[in-house]
């Protein structure tokens, strides 16, 4: 008797187990939909969404033109939403910031890439040239290496012009670095710099190259001292003597000093201006956009032989705008130059320490190279 009882219990959870679930079953089941940030509207609208429940105040806040930050209202299940009206095409980077913290927009998979990410990105095509057009396109390419010269585990990004794959051509390469809080990745995602090379070239304003886009901080705790006369070291080292002799046996590339060029921006300005002008025997071309600068000693051999410096230049390109917070080194930096007897260009434009300057610097600078 008893063993039927519990056969009877064991059958009886079997067939509640395996009867079609009740409506409102499904419905508690059921996920709540993903919060979709940000919406962008056919009359050029955005609406930017998260999911708050308990917090006091939410904002929005970026690069867009014309709103740069804007309150956001809590609506249903603790969504916060605005939509900002009409806004510019273009390519912007935004944040969240919640009761103070800021953060990355979580319904939005596209993130600048960034020693610690909070900035998602917000692109809007337009007719600009970093925009994605009907035009032949290069290839990226990601190699992961050891570095002996420096015993790391280092990263690079290569690009290549259109037609590489198809074709026998070698061709010149120029090194891009990336600033402080930015990582070898952010040129391409977040610079565009790829498309808009891709697009130079499809006008033929620039001459098709290769591009290296090494880690600028091979020394972890470089992330928060950007001016590191170490790092700086290691990463000529790493660069020198490890990523361009790989880039040199997997790509083809032109032999010899003036198919050479590095420029940068921010850290990375530091980078190819102390790199560069210490290995004029290997680069011809160096550029610096808004960079921080090297000090005096740094970069003595160059400036104590202006004659043998101008020689080995074709272009030193220095751009920076009015309103950036390094100006008043870069000023003092050109001083030292003109001291020295350095030759260089001087380009000072409009806005601040920002990608879209960068953007518009890297567009100028390409041209000039390899002609």
């Amino acid at each position: 008797m008893i063993r039927f009882q519990i056969t009877s219990l064991i059958l009886a959870a079997f067939v509640l187990a395996v009867l079609p679930a009740t409506a409102e079953d499904k419905k508690k089941k059921m996920k709540a939909p993903p919060v979709v940030s940000p919406s962008i509207h056919q009359n050029g609208d955005v609406t930017f969404r998260i999911q708050a429940h308990s917090a006091e105040e939410v904002f929005v806040s970026g690069e867009m033109n014309p709103v740069k930050t804007a309150a956001m209202t809590k609506g249903e299940n603790g969504i916060w939403s605005v939509t900002l009206e009409a806004v510019e095409p273009g390519l912007y980077g935004y944040s969240f910031t919640i009761d103070g913290v800021k953060m990355l927009d979580p319904g939005n998979p596209s993130l600048k890439p960034m020693r610690a990410p909070k900035t998602s990105i917000l692109h809007l095509p337009g007719d600009h040239l970093y925009d994605f057009k009907d035009v032949p396109h290069g290839t990226v390419h990601t190699h992961s290496y050891h570095s002996q010269p420096i015993n790391r585990l280092r990263h690079i990004r290569v690009y290549t012009p259109p037609g590489y794959e198809e074709g026998n051509d070698a061709y010149p390469i120029l090194v891009l670095q990336h600033g402080h809080s930015d990582s070898y990745e952010t040129w391409t995602t977040y610079g565009k710099a790829h498309w808009i090379l891709d697009n130079l070239i499809a006008s033929e304003a620039a001459t098709p190259m290769i591009i290296v886009m090494a880690d600028g901080h091979p020394i972890p705790e470089s992330y928060g001292d950007g001016r590191s006369d170490k790092n700086t070291e290691e990463l000529r080292a790493d660069l020198m003597d490890a990523a361009l002799p790989l880039v040199e046996h997997l790509y083809r590339v032109k032999s010899g000093r003036n198919n050479r060029a590095i420029t940068g921006l921010s850290m990375g300005g530091l980078h190819s201006l102390t790199i560069g002008l210490n290995e004029l025997d290997s680069f011809a071309a160096i550029g610096a956009f808004s960079a921080a600068v090297p000090n005096p000693e740094a970069v003595k051999e160059a400036l104590s032989d202006p004659d043998h410096t101008n020689a080995q230049l074709n272009l030193f390109w220095i751009a920076i705008g009015e309103d950036d917070f390094l100006l008043g080194e870069n000023k003092k930096f050109t001083a030292t130059l003109d001291e020295a007897g350095i030759s260089y260009d001087w380009i000072l434009t409009e806005g601040g320490h920002s990608w879209s300057i960068w953007r518009d610097y890297f567009s100028k600078f390409a041209p000039l190279l390899f002609p």
